[in-house]
């Protein structure tokens, strides 16, 4: 922990636990989604997110913010220096875990992002065999052990309050990671098959629905009323007949 009370978080690939695989995952699921990310301008948000490859992404513009120089934009990630509504594409990886407040994160993309923009977020699943490492001590206070992990319902659950369609969903590496991950490891494939949802990497894509400049209202129905013939009307003697 630092000392304003958050989390130490990776800066580079090589500081998470199998961080060449973790990178080599996360690229080959998300290849055949640049293609479809189109626009102006795209936000990579981190240096973990900074240094993806992307190629085929459809995006004139790349920039990368994070708090370090090397970063295209020096700024808090809960306090974007960009004007509403102007980013095509944002994408996050490891972010949520290591922020106070992710859910004021998330309102803060929100606010940047275009209507029908892409938001592609990569964050550790809790539930998987990685867990393991939050409850060893040995691990606890190790990046990435040491920041929290959401569920990938939570994080849904956070998008659709903001408006947001989750059109893909994926888990990722089925290994604790606590040790190299090997690619001929039975138990691994064993999760994969048995258990998809138990990957330790979860990877959402998620588009910023449209919405009506103006809310539409139900026109209201007026009760015609019910004309009925008066009580006197019938009376004896005030026909013309009886006038004189």
């Amino acid at each position: 922990m630092t000392h304003t009370g958050i989390p130490l978080k990776p800066y580079h690939w090589s500081e998470l636990p199998n961080g060449a695989v973790i990178r080599e995952s996360i690229e080959e699921a998300l290849f055949p989604w640049w293609p479809r990310v189109f626009g102006y301008y795209m936000l990579s948000l981190g240096p973990l997110s900074a240094k993806l490859d992307k190629t085929g992404v459809g995006v004139s513009c790349q920039y990368s913010l994070f708090d370090e120089p090397e970063a295209d934009i020096v700024a808090d990630y809960s306090q974007l220096p960009i004007q509403n509504a102007c980013v095509d594409a944002v994408v996050m990886n490891f972010l949520l875990e290591f922020e106070a407040d992710p859910y004021r994160l998330l309102r803060e993309v929100d606010r940047v992002l275009i209507s029908g923009g892409y938001l592609i977020i990569v964050g550790f699943n809790p539930l998987s065999s990685m867990f393991l490492g939050k409850v060893l001590p040995k691990h606890q206070q190790e990046i990435p052990w040491n920041g929290r992990f959401f569920m990938p319902s939570r994080v849904k659950d956070w998008l659709g309050l903001l408006g947001y369609q989750v059109v893909a969903d994926e888990r990722l590496l089925h290994h604790h990671l606590l040790n190299e991950v090997k690619s001929d490891s039975i138990w691994s494939h064993a999760l994969k098959s048995w258990l998809p949802s138990t990957g330790s990497l979860y990877v959402l894509v998620a588009r910023k629905l449209e919405t009506p400049l103006t809310p539409m209202r139900a026109k209201r129905k007026v009760k015609q009323p019910n004309w009925s013939t008066a009580p006197s009307a019938g009376r004896t003697g005030h026909t013309s007949q009886s006038i004189k």
